[in-house]
């Protein structure tokens, strides 16, 4: 076999099922037979034409899991016949300033998989080997592939909080990213509570691991979190300023909200609910292959798995409207052999 099957995207939602030629391996790169990747939204990126060059085609996707099948010039550590991920990150330089800083996540000449160079939405993807994730024993690969991104930037996001064990810790959405949220804060040993839109949602909530549920569209967030001590952190999922920009009032003294939603509309925050209580803001992205593989080992360990639909690779533009009106519970996983 000479060529392999993706779905490439131009311009604006353009999708196109293409024959691709296979190719080596280049220098410290790996050629990996993808088996399943996810839809992240993320993703509207490459798809709606929010890229640099939107006229270049490209293969979304960067929640990948796959097998290894033929590695590049210089390749030490990685074999062919290992599953491994690929993540949003398409590996660092390690030679720019942040790298030589340790700060891999903000390498200045990092790539983004699916965005700027091909993803999963396709049988093959080429990846440099800085940005390769070991998948381990004891997770099926379309389980795994939603954690290297959705649950890897929830993992390292309440991470990134400082919460400690015991502290209220609160998810805003049950999503995509807030129903992976939910099930690390509980096994990281938090008071969690889930914030979202209507009581329909509280039994899901609870089921996730949360301790308490509050109705966003019945009172007052902020006053519900300030009812139950305040909340050391809130990690903000859903792609909405407006429904962030509450929750700041609901932190307790040296409380951070972190924003990991990407959302169209700015956040507004009054200066007197950062100042007196010395609260702050943090945004946060992803993280790094080697933290990628202790969110994989802690989820393994801890039971924690996404929820998932999956589609065959010809219908990943179905799936990927389904995850763009929300109609995904809660991630769709793309089957590149089906």
């Amino acid at each position: 076999m000479n060529t392999y099957r993706a779905l490439e995207v131009t311009g604006s939602h353009d999708f196109r099922l293409v024959a691709r030629e296979l190719r080596e391996p280049a220098p410290h790169e790996v050629r990996v037979r993808v088996e399943y990747c996810g839809v992240c939204h993320t993703d509207v990126l490459a798809v709606e034409g929010l890229r640099a060059d939107p006229s270049r085609p490209v293969v979304p996707g960067h929640e990948i899991v796959g097998v290894i099948d033929a590695v590049g010039p210089g390749v030490r550590a990685w074999h062919v016949g290992e599953r491994v991920g690929v993540g949003f990150l398409a590996g660092h330089c390690g030679e720019c300033d942040p790298c030589r800083r340790g700060d891999f996540v903000n390498c200045t000449d990092q790539e983004q998989t699916g965005t700027t160079v091909d993803g999963g939405y396709a049988e093959y993807v080429h990846a440099r080997t800085s940005g390769l994730v070991r998948v381990p024993e004891g997770i099926a690969p379309a389980e795994a592939a939603p954690l290297l991104c959705a649950g890897l930037t929830t993992f390292t996001g309440l991470q990134q909080a400082g919460a400690s064990p015991g502290s209220l810790v609160a998810v805003q959405g049950i999503g995509g990213l807030g129903h992976l949220a939910l099930q690390y804060a509980r096994s990281l040993g938090h008071r969690v509570a889930a914030i979202a839109r209507g009581a329909e949602k509280e039994e899901l909530a609870l089921g996730l691991g949360a301790h308490h549920y509050i109705d966003s569209s019945a009172q007052d967030p902020a006053a519900a979190l300030q009812a139950l001590g305040g909340a050391a952190a809130v990690l903000a999922t859903a792609s909405s300023g407006a429904s962030m920009s509450p929750l700041v009032a609901g932190l307790a003294p040296r409380g951070r909200l972190v924003v990991l939603g990407a959302a169209p509309d700015p956040l507004e925050v009054r200066t007197t609910e950062l100042i007196f209580g010395s609260r702050s803001l943090l945004g946060h992205l992803t993280g790094t292959p080697i933290q990628n593989e202790d969110n994989l080992a802690f989820s393994v360990a801890n039971g924690i798995r996404p929820r998932i639909e999956t589609v065959p690779l010809a219908d990943a533009p179905k799936g990927y409207a389904r995850m763009l009106a929300g109609q995904a519970r809660f991630r769709v996983v793309i089957d590149a052999a089906a």
